[in-house]
């Protein structure tokens, strides 16, 4: 294979650029681009109260017309913080694709060294003579230069992309994007696949205006794609932590103070600091980048959130968590989703994969309400709905889905599949006292498809089916009834039916190692690799 200079193919200049591109340098800029958002708030709020200083003491045409000014430049400043969300969404983006490229370049490297093919500087390949006969050179060539091609158009069609979008941007930046609004809206309980088609039916113009203006409708929409509902969320998030901030205000106002209100000091405390330590994630320049789909601060608060973007990857999780989980504790029940990313970045280091949490329901505080099902039967529909969602939002061919439930959140999958069905591909429960339905036949997943795992130290194996008597003083609250009625000793059922990770239940299983009910995302645990391998289809 010869060649001079002037009619070598780029591609082979791409294998040289490809080779040493870095993608956590691309990560760093849309960081920082994104920074610019919270720059552009503050400013836009002292330009507010500048406005508020001026309008009591100057009037008149001067006056107005200050006001005015003052205006504009608070509503370009306003404009501006979608968009540098958008370039961090791109960028991000960008280097997550760039990393799946180069990871695909290794392994042709790695597959060249293996067969005894030589790559040179421009990502031609040929037979190491010194190793390969003449007559063996085709079959082990072609391989390896079928996987740099391969690395090479991803990196290219990721590159066009990107250029792609950052152009249309700047090009609707500098019209003003200045656009009617939508004339209708769906509603919050539509069907995803509806919204998505109202969705795809507006112009980027107007996409942009809803984002700036009702970021409130699309923060919690199914169908929206998952960038313009991550522009929408985090536009929120100033507006959110005054809310608690605002409750907090009134809590302590109270005077006397008694145990309802001092309970209430403490969980809006502890939804502050889960707050605050989710927008750090948030904000973070490590891969992969966090998209804010949801967030309500009432309550226990929940949130949604995706680690890379659900609507590119070939593979997506999502992980649904049990009892007392909140927006206290948020971070780390992403860490958990997180984990098993890394772990099919490990296995599959070629592969697009992303992980959401979702914890858009009100799981449990204590023992009795886990001893029912309500809240879990509460969470069905909105489960059902974020599913379709994926399915509807998704860029080219389906995804493969899972849905994992650890403890309650099994639970939850479990009754969610059962009364509305799920766009899943894979289920996975873990720690499982019970899925509501007796075979995972009645799960309407693919066959081989349900898995489980329970942890050999699990006090979830304790659990059996209280009697009625044992029931009635359990859902009364009495503590030593709640003990005497779940540990009654081992058993196929649980408190919800059968166990899945036993035989009779019909599902698969993979081993977990001796960690506890929490102990699955443990790095040493097989359950993590058991996870991983579902997400992946391995």
């Amino acid at each position: 294979m010869t060649g001079s200079a002037s009619d070598r193919p780029s591609a082979r200049v791409g294998y040289a650029q490809l080779a040493t591109a870095d993608p956590a340098a691309w990560r760093a800029a849309g960081t920082a681009w994104a920074g610019l958002a919270g720059l552009a708030e503050r400013r836009a709020g002292e330009l507010a109260g500048d406005a508020s200083a001026l309008r009591s003491g100057w009037s008149g045409r001067a006056g107005t017309s200050a006001q005015s000014r003052l205006s504009g430049l608070r509503a370009e400043l306003i404009t501006l913080v979608p968009a540098v969300i958008e370039v961090d969404q791109i960028l991000a983006e960008f280097a997550a694709r760039l990393a799946v490229a180069r990871a695909r370049l290794a392994a042709a490297v790695a597959l060249a060294d293996t067969a005894g093919v030589l790559i040179d500087r421009w990502g031609r390949a040929c037979p190491d003579p010194s190793r390969v006969p003449a007559d063996r050179a085709g079959p082990t060539v072609v391989p390896v230069a079928a996987a740099i091609h391969d690395a090479l158009a991803l990196a290219a069609a990721a590159d066009r992309e990107a250029a792609d979008r950052l152009g249309q941007l700047a090009a609707d930046a500098g019209s003003g994007w200045v656009v009617r609004p939508p004339p209708d809206r769906p509603a919050p309980d539509a069907d995803p696949a509806l919204v998505n088609r109202w969705w795809a039916g507006l112009t980027p113009a107007q996409r942009r205006w809803l984002v700036q203006h009702e970021p409130e409708l699309l923060a919690g929409l199914d169908g929206i794609p998952v960038d313009a509902r991550d522009q929408a969320n985090r536009s929120l998030l100033g507006a959110r932590r005054e809310e608690l901030r605002a409750e907090w205000g009134r809590l302590l106002a109270r005077v006397p103070r008694g145990p309802a209100e001092l309970a209430g000091l403490r969980r809006v405390d502890a939804a502050l600091a889960g707050l605050d330590a989710l927008a750090a994630r948030l904000d973070s320049p490590q891969p992969p980048r966090a998209y804010l789909l949801g967030l309500e601060v009432g309550g226990e608060g929940r949130t949604v959130v995706a680690l890379g973007n659900p609507d590119r990857a070939t593979g997506v999780l999502t992980y649904v968590p049990g009892m007392t989980a909140g927006l206290d504790d948020a971070t780390d029940e992403l860490g958990r989703a997180g984990r098993v990313l890394s772990r099919c970045a490990e296995l599959a280091p070629g592969e697009e994969t992303s992980a959401v949490l979702w914890l858009d329901y009100d799981a449990p505080d204590f023992l009795h309400e886990a001893a029912r099902d309500g809240q879990a039967r509460a969470a069905g529909e909105a489960l059902h709905r974020f599913q379709e969602g994926l399915r509807a939002t998704h860029d080219g061919p389906p995804a493969r889905q899972t849905v994992l439930g650890h403890s309650y959140g099994s639970l939850v999958v479990g009754t969610t599949a059962r009364d509305h069905g799920l766009a899943a591909d894979a289920l996975v429960f873990l720690g499982s006292p019970g899925v509501g339905v007796a075979h995972a036949a009645e799960l309407g997943v693919p066959p081989g498809q349900v898995w489980a795992s329970t942890a050999p130290d699990d006090v979830i194996r304790l659990t059996r089916p209280p009697d009625d008597l044992v029931r009635q003083a359990l859902l009364g609250t009495s503590p030593v009834a709640a003990i005497t009625g779940l540990l009654t000793g081992p058993g196929d059922e649980r408190w919800f039916g059968r166990d899945p990770a036993e035989p009779t239940f019909g599902g698969r299983t993979f081993p977990s190692g001796r960690y506890g009910h929490t102990g699955y995302w443990h790095p040493d645990n097989p359950a993590l690799d058991g996870m991983a391998r579902v997400v992946l289809g391995q």
